[in-house]
Formats: C-alpha cells, structure tokens, sequence
C-alpha cells in the first residue's frame, strides 16, 4: 500500500490489517470454502442484479414494440383521417363494382344476383382486392356478402368470387 493511503487514511490501513491478518489465521480449508462462498455470492449477485433486470426490460421492450407494430398496423389498415367523405357511388351494383375496380387496377367480370352482383377476378393482388372491397364498402350501399379466394402460383396475387349485396 503507498504511504500516501497510510497517512491519509489510517483507519483504512487498520481495517485492512485486521482483515489479513483475519484471513491468515484461517486454515486452507476454510480459505478455500470462504473464497467459493465469496464466488457464489457474487455470481448471485451478478444474476439477480444486472442479468435478471436486463432480461425483464428486454421483455418488456419487445412486447412493447409488438404492441406498437400491432398499432401501426391497425392504423394504416383503417386508412387516413380525413374530413373529407368520399364521393358516394350510385346506380346498379355491377357497375358500382366495375367502376370502383378501375381505381384498383382490378379486371372483373360480373353477373347479377338477387340484391346484388357476383364479381369474379382472375388474377389481382391481394392488396389491391382488399383496397377495392373496402372502397366498395365505404363509396356505396354494397356489402360483401361472400368471398371465396384461392391462391395463385404468383406469391401475393389471388383469384376470387365475391358476392355483394344491399
């Protein structure tokens, strides 16, 4: 120790004195026992001090995050927020579909039902039928009675019959 530790702190060098000297007067054995005690305790306090608290706030950041992903999700599936209503469409329900469809870059074919109109796509993206069903929705008095869609070889494109009614 450096004598400037001596003289500045006295009652430090005589702790630590009394501590080797505590030490000294154990056997190997008990060495030995208090030094894996003395290691256990830190690996003790090393896992429920900083690894256990890191764990739960990186589990709590990710369900946070999940939670945030879910939102923003949410968000932009509802669209924007505007004041401004869109134009409602009128007139027979096969052209409603087929001129809403245009918008969407959608090719339809439709035959009349009873209340409404059956629209069968061969080949669109799901993201542009979706878009459409709920232009179809908000833009008029149709409402999607049924929808059957199948997969195609393209990923992300569906053929689909939907069946809109009043």
């Amino acid at each position: 120790m450096s004598d400037f530790l001596r003289t500045q702190l006295p009652t430090l060098d005589a702790g630590l004195s009394r501590i080797g000297s505590w030490w000294q007067a154990r056997s190997p054995r008990e060495r030995t026992m208090l030094a894996g005690l003395a290691a256990l305790l830190a690996a003790v306090v090393l896992v429920y001090g900083a690894v256990k608290p890191i764990q739960g706030a990186r589990a709590a950041a990710l369900a946070d995050i999940r939670t945030y992903e879910t939102l923003t999700a949410r968000i932009r599936a509802a669209g924007s927020l505007s004041a401004v209503k869109p134009q409602r469409r009128t007139g027979a329900p096969e052209a409603i579909a087929t001129q809403s469809a245009g918008a969407f870059g959608i090719a339809l074919t439709t035959a009349p039902i009873s209340g409404g109109v059956r629209v069968s796509v061969a080949d669109a993206s799901y993201d542009s039928l979706v878009r459409w069903l709920a232009d179809v929705t908000t833009t008029s008095d149709l409402r999607v009675q049924r929808v059957t869609l199948q997969r195609l070889g393209v990923p992300g494109h569906v053929s689909a019959t939907v069946e809109l009614g009043q």
